[in-house]
């Protein structure tokens, strides 16, 4: 049976015959073109103005002093006796062939010897012939070129499919990556741990004299944007090692086998370049649990994994040759690559406290012309829970609303709303003086205003009623203990009063305008209080059930998991539901006697928040504690909070 050609020799078939079919037009184009620009132009004249016969009887009869012949054109330029000198010569066309003309000319001239008639023969240079050569030299070339485009393209397809299964990772030396420890900030611990794998790459005969094994790997682990890929080009300058970058997307392809090629291909270079460093960014894209995946594995995806697993630790060794990995999902990665001689080294990259934040800060605000009322210490402490490439963006944010607003230097008032669109979104052109306007101002400041009250709470940061995108008409926002966040340690009572203050939006609108106006703007607040009111329930202990762990959440749902596994009966159930409802219920009633209680204050904070349209937390928290109906221990837990 006939083989049948690949889709790569289709195509290049094809190609090739597209290619032969242009050049033939081209050169059938080419030569239309050339005899039309060669052949002799017919021009239209006007009516000869003198004869053949005409010019052969004024010879005869004297009246012709000059006739100059060109015989490449057929024309005879004559003078007349009685012509204007500066006139031009008469053009008479001339037959295929004309004796009588030189045998009148040369009988009058024998007859009259005093006045004859000048003859002269002066052919036009007949440039045809060579601009046809130059023309079909130029064709030539033309041909020339295209088939040697044809081939090199031939050339540049084939070797494409003889590199098919190379390793596609960039080669940097030492002096290409540009990036010291010195340059990374905020993540001091994580530095602390690869300093030693630098060691490692710097000194390799002092550990392996006494017996030490070099680790193979380093996993770093941690939310995006933390700066891992960062601190292996880091890792790399430190060393001055060759450094070899790939992602864990460019080893799988559509065709088996292709990835664990390029694997071989990439530890093949990097044995040949040791003491070098290695790496793979989302290694979770190669290398997550083998079998797991819903209907079936990736066999291609399988096998790049089994070779990367041999590479690191398999019969032969790679000495000095050591592997750093990212990945944000260290859940889904398959235990064999997490056994020591593969990933001997786990680091994690948290995000930064408040000193790192502070730190990333002062690096990305080199190149930003800062006012002197900016400080870089309030920014670190606004901005917990933001990541390097957050605080980065931050500034970024911050100088393009400086370059719109026409100012020469980035304010306080720029970080703020370039803080407020990252966190909150864009803001909006403000609203008009309507019902809806009050609404959402009494929804705000009744979460405002129990932010300022409730004991465990964290302080107001400021209260507006300009709305966002994404349909917000308003927020409250809070400064966040900063320790607590990084400790993952809430009380019970911070917890409370976080869902009362939750509540407190839907809590104003119906102490003010009745249980018939309530709005459906506290659905996200009413989901969120459902929610942790559970999670208080079945897996904190933090009711009237006692300590148990009732429900055990499994998100992952490509390791088979997705559905939470019920292990209580339906009575218990039953119970869980009605300590949900209590909870909630009780912050509810909680908030709404706050508000109930206050009312005139409430009333003259959206007064002043609809003059306004901002408050701050300092002012939000005066106009509180001058309220005078204010018991004093309440007035100095306010005062407390600013």
């Amino acid at each position: 049976m006939k083989p049948q050609p690949s889709g790569d020799e289709q195509n290049q078939h094809s190609s090739k015959k597209s290619a032969s079919r242009y050049l033939g037009q081209l050169a059938a184009g080419w030569m239309i073109f050339q005899t039309v620009l060669l052949s002799t132009p017919v021009v239209a004249q006007q009516q000869d103005p003198l004869t053949y016969r005409e010019l052969l009887q004024k010879i005869q009869a004297g009246e012709v002093t000059k006739v100059e012949i060109d015989p490449a054109q057929g024309v005879a330029k004559v003078e007349l006796e009685n012509g204007d000198p500066s006139d031009t010569p008469l053009e008479v066309k001339l037959l295929d062939q004309y004796p009588e003309l030189t045998q009148t000319i040369r009988a009058y001239n024998n007859e009259n010897e005093e006045n004859i008639v000048k003859f002269d023969v002066k052919p036009t240079a007949d440039s045809s012939a060579v601009l046809g050569l130059a023309a079909n030299l130029l064709l030539l070339l033309v041909l020339l070129a295209g088939l040697i485009a044809i081939l090199r393209r031939s050339a540049a397809s084939s070797g494409q499919a003889l590199n098919f299964g190379k390793s596609r990772a960039r080669f940097q030396m030492e002096a290409k990556t540009g990036i010291k420890f010195n340059d990374v900030a905020g993540i001091d611990e994580a530095k602390e741990e690869l300093q030693e794998v630098v060691t490692f790459l710097k000194e390799t005969e002092r550990f392996t004299a006494i017996g030490a094994r070099i680790p193979k790997g380093v996993l770093l682990i941690g939310p995006p944007g933390t700066g891992k890929t960062l601190l292996a080009k880091a890792v790399a300058g430190e060393a001055g090692v060759p450094f070899f970058s790939i992602s864990g997307s460019e080893f799988v392809e559509m065709f088996v086998g292709v990835g664990a090629s390029r694997v071989r291909d990439l530890f093949r270079k990097a044995k040949e370049n040791a003491p070098c460093l290695i790496f793979i960014d989302e290694i979770d894209a190669v290398g997550r649990q083998r079998g797991a995946g819903i209907g079936g594995g990736n066999d291609e995806r399988e096998q790049t994994l089994n070779q990367l697993l041999t590479e690191m630790d398999g019969f032969e060794g790679n000495t000095g040759v050591i592997v750093i990995a990212a990945t944000n999902r260290p859940d889904v990665l398959d235990t064999a690559l997490l056994r020591p001689g593969r990933f001997d080294r786990q680091v994690m990259v948290d995000l930064p406290s408040y000193n790192g934040r502070l730190g990333i800060l002062q690096v990305h605000s080199q190149n930003k012309k800062l006012s002197s009322e900016v400080e870089l210490e309030a920014i670190a402490k606004r901005t917990p829970g933001f990541s390097g490439a957050d605080l980065a963006n931050l500034l970024n944010e911050a100088a393009i609303l400086t370059a719109r607003r026409r100012k020469e230097a980035i304010t306080p008032l720029e970080i703020d709303d370039a803080i407020d669109r990252i966190t909150i979104g864009m803001t909006k052109n403000p609203l008009l003086d309507s019902k809806k306007k009050r609404i959402i101002a009494y929804h705000e400041v009744g979460h405002a205003l129990l932010m300022t009250l409730l004991e465990h709470s964290d302080p107001l940061n400021k209260v507006t009623i300009i709305p966002r995108s994404g349909g917000i008409g308003g927020f409250a926002q809070q400064v966040f203990n900063e320790e607590m966040i990084d400790s993952g340690l809430y009380s019970r009572a911070w917890i409370v009063d976080r869902l009362t203050i939750t509540l407190g939006g839907r809590a104003a609108e119906e102490e003010i305008f009745g249980h018939d106006e309530v709005t459906q703007g506290a659905s996200n607040d009413i989901r969120y209080v459902a929610d942790v009111a559970r999670e208080m329930v079945t897996r904190y202990g933090m009711s009237d059930l006692g300590p148990i762990a009732l429900e055990n959440p499994d998100n992952e749902v490509f390791l088979g998991g997705g559905v939470e596994r019920r292990e209580y009966s339906e009575e218990v159930a039953m119970k869980i539901d009605q300590q949900v409802r209590a909870i909630a219920f009780r912050c509810y009633e909680n908030a709404r006697r706050l508000i109930r209680d206050r009312r005139v204050l409430v009333d003259h904070l959206v007064d002043v928040l609809l003059e306004k349209e901002t408050l701050d937390g300092d002012e939000f928290r005066k106009i509180v504690a001058q309220y005078t109906d204010l018991p004093e221990k309440q007035k100095q837990l306010v005062l407390s909070k600013s």
